[in-house]
């Protein structure tokens, strides 16, 4: 998932650097991960992103563009790539998708980032992250024989901000398509590799909330009246719904839109979901949510044990505030999508590390060979929480990152850029497992953990909810009646 950009707000993503064999000897083992390809291209012609000797931030992805394959995504500011053993002439190209306004550049450079500039594409909106368009640039020298060139990524903000298909480094290679970063016209030749977008596809960017319908929503949550609360009744504010796994897909309709199998694999839960399903769809499915109301949907990466999906053993969504006085809480906006955790992040996660799978039910007698995973004693599995963002912009109800719409508390209230207080979301994954060696996530390593939310409770039934257990901070279950221990 492109989930995983960070808030550009005040986001600093833990970088990973992937180095080709060459030089893997000459940094070690601690951080350095082996490249699959290289590009050794050792005449001017066509470089696929994706082929790269080494890089910092990129992940790659299948293409929509004509040619098929992969391209390379999740690209932000300072993000770059590296190819040994080009030959570049004067006239450059790059086929890049930007689904980000703020727009950049992509810096050529001679053998590091910091090195001789080459040359300079520009990088604006395209219309999507698979809205493909070819732009140029003239090389303002032209070094002879084989070279290392890195690719670096400048942007004024910090989200991701395009994608990446190929570079064409000199005359005799495949002509551009287009000579500006305008949207190309649409094509009617089908790409040969990926399935495009539609026309219907929600394109992620900054995405208003239906005022008209929110405020009708608020309206009616600020007629209810909140219960007396018993004595004996837990004073915390929270009420939970449980799901069973609805199905699993290589698909995700935040990041992704209108792209099968696109994303690494992902297993939801709620409604059943693909890449087309948008937030209204959710409605008229049936869900494996038990609170009523709830036809919300919610996914994970996969968990795998040596390649194999691992079973979940339960998934419950607990809803509540971290704020000291809850009473300003109210429901989600209609049509709310959030992102929590970085799918790119791939670091380790030793005992003690911050964001980490941990034993339920049992003590940690041990870690994974790689230090990476616990291992749980008989009795107990593995399992991880997700805690989500629950201050909100009160305008948008996505956001090019998926998670620039929302923030945290400062001093305790919901204020500033981020002033209405909403749920706090927070997913408790059970597996059925004790950890330990062979473990993996679809989106890489235990770092790259990451949950999506799209909102599709009925008011009706979120409303009292929020008005009844969380504004008058009780605790409930699923539904707005009061529990006590």
């Amino acid at each position: 998932m492109r989930n995983d950009s960070p808030n550009p707000r005040g986001r600093r993503r833990a970088r990973n650097i992937i180095i080709g064999a060459a030089v893997v000897a000459a940094v070690g083992a601690s951080t350095a991960y082996l490249a699959t390809a290289n590009a050794d291209e050792a005449a001017p012609g066509k470089v696929e992103a994706e082929n790269w000797s080494a890089q910092q931030g990129a992940r790659t992805e299948n293409t929509a563009d004509s040619g098929g394959g992969k391209n390379v995504g999740w690209l932000a500011d300072g993000d770059w790539m590296q190819y040994n053993n080009v030959t570049i002439g004067a006239q450059l190209s790059a086929r890049i998708a930007a689904n980000n306004r703020a727009g950049g550049s992509i810096e050529l450079h001679l053998g590091s980032p910091a090195g001789a500039l080459v040359a300079t594409f520009p990088v604006a909106y395209t219309g999507g992250w698979q809205r493909w368009t070819t732009v140029t640039a003239t090389a303002a020298s032209v070094p002879s024989g084989p070279q290392t060139l890195v690719a670096v990524m400048k942007s004024g903000q910090k989200s991701d901000f395009v994608n990446v298909n190929w570079f064409a480094l000199g005359s005799g290679t495949r002509p551009p398509a287009t000579a500006t970063v305008a949207p190309p016209a649409p094509s009617s030749a089908a790409p040969t590799g990926g399935t495009s977008p539609t026309a219907s596809a929600p394109a992620a960017g900054w995405v208003d909330v239906d005022q008209a319908k929110w405020q009708a929503e608020l309206a009616a949550f600020n007629q209810l009246k909140q219960l007396p609360v018993p004595a004996g009744t837990t004073r915390v504010a929270e009420f939970h719904t449980d799901c069973s796994v609805s199905n699993e897909a290589k698909d995700d309709p935040i990041v992704l839109p209108g792209l099968p199998g696109a994303s690494h694999m992902h297993t939801f839960f709620g409604p059943t979901v693909d890449a087309t399903t948008k937030p209204a769809d959710l409605f008229a499915r049936k869900t494996t949510c038990n609170a009523p109301g709830d036809n919300s949907a919610y996914w994970v990466p996969q968990l795998l044990k040596d390649g194999q999906p691992v079973k979940i053993k339960s998934f419950r969504v607990y809803y509540g505030s971290r704020l000291p006085d809850p009473s300003a809480t109210v429901p989600f906006p209609p049509g709310l999508v959030m992102v929590h955790g970085d799918a790119k992040r791939q670091v380790a996660t030793q005992k003690g590390a911050p964001g980490q799978f941990w034993c339920a039910g049992s003590a940690e007698v041990g870690r994974s060979a790689d230090g990476n995973w616990p291992v749980c004693a008989p009795g107990g599995n593995l399992i991880f929480q997700l805690t989500f963002q629950d201050c909100w912009d009160g305008k948008h109800i996505d956001s090019p990152d998926h998670k620039s719409h929302m923030g945290g508390a400062k001093d305790g209230k919901c204020q500033g850029d981020y002033p209405v207080a909403i749920p706090n979301l927070s997913f408790m994954v059970n597996y059925e497992s004790l950890g330990g060696d062979g473990l993996a996530l679809s989106s890489g390593m235990a770092s790259s953990m990451h949950g999506d939310f799209v909102n599709a409770w009925k008011p009706e039934n979120l409303g009292p909810l929020v008005k009844v257990c969380l504004d008058a901070k009780a605790k409930c279950g699923i539904t707005p009646s009061f529990t006590g221990g």
